[in-house]
């Protein structure tokens, strides 16, 4: 298949179209390349796909990997309404991957506007372009932020999520929402998948995994809030890439013969790890001890995390499994290499 990647040169879309690639389809990865996060580790992650820095500077410019003749790549962002069509007419996709957003619970504290235009605008653009261009399939991130203040343990997707308490839930959860939407009135097969606490090599600066090793490293605090009062279902990126992709590469035929054209999974461990847990297991790959400074819980944190991955199962056959002491010493192992 021809499939577009969204945020391809982000943690999750760069694992996907590697994974595609070896799966022989073509792909074409599309990222705006912003500084949210360090640009290096973005230009980076494309350099793996073989798409040099000098290529992936120039916006709206299609240019083909030094490394493997079925991956494209083009800089652009998808809120731009005029050549987002542009692409899908000229490349004609199969199915679309979209996992670009603005990330981050806490920076949407700082920095709202870049939600509504990656996450509201972008996603509407996407869903404009499957409607106008024949797509078979849309496949797009959610998050496990959009169950907010739930109390039910683990997290269901028939649990109500009307509660969020953060912007980025807030949108995450409205992507679903205008998902749904472009199901029922124009026939779209479109599937959220709800990813629960990323991470592994490559990963994000600014999640727990990244910033705790780097300040343990570095003989700096480290910030543990909640008072360490804190659960998540940490999922390692391998297992979070192989339900994308078994997704991807399902049919939506047999979606639109059972008339299931709107669905939605969690894609997380299925197991919570407490917080204090997790910051041992990286001390023990370092084999050095973290400096913990204890604080109250942040605005839009949520205390536990854990999700429910039955549907997964048994549609997919499919369950993550990846153990904390195998991710975290993969990721350890992976910063030590990549700072040197």
């Amino acid at each position: 298949m021809k499939i577009l990647v969204t945020g391809a040169a982000g943690f999750i879309g760069f694992y996907t179209s590697k994974v595609l690639l070896t799966n022989g389809h073509y792909v074409v990865g599309l990222d705006n390349i912003n500084d949210y996060y360090d640009v290096n580790l973005k230009y980076d992650r494309l350099e793996e796909l073989g798409i040099n820095q000098d290529q992936a500077s120039n916006f709206n410019n299609l240019c083909k990997s030094e490394k493997n003749e079925q991956f494209s790549f083009v800089r652009m962002n998808v809120e731009n309404r005029e050549d987002l069509p542009k692409l899908f007419e000229t490349e004609k996709f199969d199915i679309v991957c979209n996992l670009a957003a603005q990330a981050g619970v806490r920076y949407s504290l700082e920095n709202p506007e870049s939600y509504v235009d990656s996450n509201l605008v972008g996603f509407l653009n996407i869903l404009e372009c499957c409607r106008n261009f024949n797509i078979k399939h849309l496949v797009y991130a959610s998050s496990s932020s959009v169950y907010g203040l739930n109390k039910e343990i683990p997290f269901s997707t028939d649990d109500n999520v009307d509660h969020p308490i953060s912007l980025y839930a807030a949108t995450k959860k409205s992507n679903e929402l205008m998902a749904h939407t472009y199901s029922h009135l124009f026939n779209i097969p479109t599937t959220g998948l709800r990813f629960f606490t990323v991470y592994g090599p490559w990963g994000r600066p600014d999640m727990a995994m990244f910033l705790f090793t780097d300040a343990i490293i570095n003989g700096k605090p480290i910030k543990v809030f909640n008072y360490g009062k804190m659960e998540r279902d940490f999922t390692y990126i391998d297992d979070i890439v192989e339900g994308v992709v078994r997704i991807l590469e399902g049919s939506s035929k047999e979606r639109i013969e059972k008339n299931e054209l709107y669905k939605v999974y969690n894609i997380g461990n299925n197991n919570s790890v407490k917080l204090l847990e997790f910051i041992k297991e990286i001390e023990i790959n370092l084999e050095m001890e973290a400096q913990k400074n204890m604080l109250p819980i942040q605005p839009g944190d949520v205390e536990r995390t854990w999700a429910n991955v039955d549907d997964l199962i048994n549609d997919y056959n499919y369950k993550p499994n990846t153990s904390i002491s195998h991710g975290v010493k993969a990721f350890v192992d992976w910063y030590k290499t990549y700072y040197k």
